[in-house]
């Protein structure tokens, strides 16, 4: 079992399988995308598959496995079979925008994908454009009606910008009256690929007060352990809602997660500017067992909180990286 210093449970790693994405979105990356890692230096799946593996043995159970886009990465699909099958692994999941998912949700069914996280910013085609910088609002529709129609669980995750998509908030709530979905609103992070501020107006408590100015019966429902976002019930809906407070970062106390970068790099917090780059640990020879060694001794130097990882740890230069090459 994996614990750091402060006595926290490590079991859930986040993989983000490539840097490239098929959108553009404004809080992510510029207009015209990023310099991409080169081919060569991402991970292979043979690599992803040793280090999952590995992790398992530590008590990893759970893996998401995000990107950039993972569908853009080439044969993702026949990734998540196989890390389906490694032992001690008993919750896969994956983050997608939904554009190239459709046709593998059969698949993912098969492998026992039981929940996938989408990321949708509004309801209106328009706007969709404005943010995304892409016309594809009707494949991401199609791909939450598929993942419904196959059981598996959907939550909607949603950035809240100011002067964005404010006026999205309340139909996205009301999506959850009919569908059983989880809709989770998440505070703006300033990994967005330029040097632009973000507005820390629509915070956490902003967000509710507003959800609550429209739905004055909303109930607070008990949040999982180690849940990022705090839960909420508007009776009568099927669904539920989230509010994720990612940039207050107010959820650190039980933190169970650690993630992996396209390039390699094990991260124990989002707002860590540095890590051990376990690619090239494994190619130059390591044992199993040291990159084991590896791994708990990085685990064990977990900051306290995300604020603490970004004052020791986080440039200004990188504190404005997207989020496409951290596993966003």
């Amino acid at each position: 079992m994996l614990t750091d210093k402060f006595g926290r449970t490590i079991n859930y790693l986040r993989l983000a399988v490539v840097d490239r994405c098929n959108l553009r979105c404004t809080y992510c990356m510029p207009e015209n995308g990023l310099v991409w890692i080169k081919q060569k230096e991402l991970m292979t799946d043979e690599e992803m598959l040793r280090l999952c593996s590995i992790f398992s043995e530590l008590g990893v159970n759970k893996i998401r496995l995000t990107g950039g886009e993972p569908f853009v990465r080439k044969n993702c699909i026949d990734l998540i079979g196989k890390i389906s099958h490694l032992d001690g692994i008993t919750d896969l999941s994956l983050t997608t925008n939904g554009l190239l998912t459709g046709q593998y949700i059969p698949q993912l069914k098969k492998f026992g994908v039981k929940s996938v996280n989408l990321s949708l910013d509004t309801l209106d085609e328009e706007r969709f454009f404005r943010i995304t910088r892409r016309k594809s609002f009707d494949k991401v529709m199609k791909t939450l009606d598929s993942l419904l129609e196959h059981d598996i669980k959907v939550k909607i995750n949603t950035v809240v910008m100011e002067n964005q998509n404010i006026e999205d908030i309340i139909p996205l709530v009301l999506l959850t009256k009919q569908l059983p979905i989880v809709v989770r609103f998440i505070e703006e992070m300033p990994f967005n690929g330029n040097d632009s501020d973000i507005s820390l107006k629509w915070n956490y408590p902003k967000i509710y007060q507003h959800i609550k100015d429209h739905f004055p019966e909303i109930e607070k429902t008990e949040d999982p352990k180690s849940s990022t976002s705090y839960n909420y019930k508007i009776p009568g809906f099927k669904g539920d809602v989230g509010i994720i407070a990612a940039y207050t970062r107010s959820f650190c106390g039980d933190c169970n997660r650690i993630r992996i970068t396209p390039l390699g790099v094990l991260r124990t917090c989002l707002y860590e500017g540095t890590g051990i780059n376990l690619k090239d640990e494994m190619r130059s020879g390591k044992t199993d067992e040291e990159l084991k060694n590896i791994i708990v001794n990085t685990i064990q130097n977990k900051p306290k909180d995300g604020w603490e990882a970004q004052k020791f740890n986080l440039t200004e230069s990188q504190i404005h990286q997207s989020m496409a090459t951290i596993g966003g």
